[in-house]
């Protein structure tokens, strides 16, 4: 299978390799350092779970000199969406399939407005990687899981391109998980993140401090509870015993852990406000349901959208 992948950072990238490192033809759209990188050394994966590797495949800022592709894996920040979805049109042939593996639940519409809706599937993935250094992702844990599948077109199994794709994945030693509707999927997703990325965001701290908290956990399932209220308005199916699936989880989650938002924050990179909390707000007030929480967690993130200067003894400790 030829597969590009358009944001060939720690999510991307890290897929990408697998595939490469399975025998698939390969190329990575990446930029900078990082691409100066790959051309010289490959694609370099240290990984306890799945072994230290170097993927090598063609590799280019300008995705016109990659050629069209079976497969193209979005993973890029969706705040780059405006620059980055546009680079997509020398990927596609009459026959490739897109498949957005980005955070939130506006992704595919955003892909589909590039590409057509009849090339675009979604999916959910559950990950710990990040670029130790240009050219080199590293994984912590265990977690390389993908639950995908259409997300335009009403199946009641999986369609031959998704099982296709979910084959040559569990090949490449990636836990893919083919569904016929990757909506409920990539909601139940969502549900989490858009809360966890806000509260966490917000106060500028990672898991453990917050949940030390009287009352953290009420909150944080009251936000989560907001956006279950509007994933079933719109009509999506979520099951019933979610809220307790998700206490357990954050209960569980390593005292350190931080939001990939709360960590572009500190950073002083964008931050994907408007794709989680601001997503959240927009879809609440398209059904008429009432987010408290998620719109005060938009109100407070959404200055630092864009990177600002900060400003020495305002911000939390982290």
């Amino acid at each position: 299978m030829r597969v590009a992948i358009l944001g060939s950072g720690a999510v991307g990238g890290y897929y990408g390799a697998l595939l490469a490192r399975a025998g698939h033809d390969v190329a990575f759209v990446a930029r900078g350092a990082h691409l100066e990188a790959i051309r010289a050394h490959g694609l370099r994966v240290r990984s306890a779970a799945v072994g230290d590797f170097a993927a090598h495949g063609r590799a280019d800022s300008d995705p016109s000199t990659l050629g069209e592709a079976d497969l193209v894996i979005v993973a890029v920040k969706t705040y780059d969406n405006g620059t980055a979805l546009p680079l997509l049109m020398p990927l596609l042939g009459a026959e490739t399939t897109v498949l957005t593996l980005q955070n939130g639940v506006d992704g595919a519409d955003e892909v589909a407005a590039v590409a057509g809706k009849e090339r675009v599937l979604a999916g959910a993935t559950y990950i710990a990687t990040a670029i130790a250094e240009p050219g080199v992702i590293e994984q912590t844990g265990e977690h390389r899981r993908i639950v995908f599948g259409e997300v335009f077109e009403a199946a009641s199994e999986p369609t031959p391109r998704v099982r296709a794709i979910d084959a040559a994945m569990r090949e490449a030693d990636i836990h893919a998980e083919a569904v016929p509707d990757a909506r409920p999927a990539l909601w139940e997703k969502f549900v989490y993140l858009a809360a966890f990325a806000g509260l966490t965001g917000a106060a500028r701290l990672p898991i453990g401090p917050l949940r030390e908290l009287p009352g953290f956990l009420d909150i944080a399932l009251a936000a989560c509870g907001e956006i279950a209220a509007v994933a079933r308005a719109e009509g999506i199916t979520l099951p019933d015993d979610l809220t307790a699936r998700l206490q357990a989880y954050i209960e569980a989650l390593p005292a350190s852990t931080r939001s990939s938002l709360l960590i572009d924050l500190q950073s002083g990179k964008p931050i994907e406000v408007e794709s989680l909390p601001g997503s959240v707000v927009r879809r609440a007030e398209a059904v008429g349901v009432d987010v408290p929480i998620m719109r005060t967690l938009y109100t407070v993130l959404r200055p630092w959208a864009t990177p600002r200067e900060v400003t020495p003894g305002v911000t939390s400790r982290a």
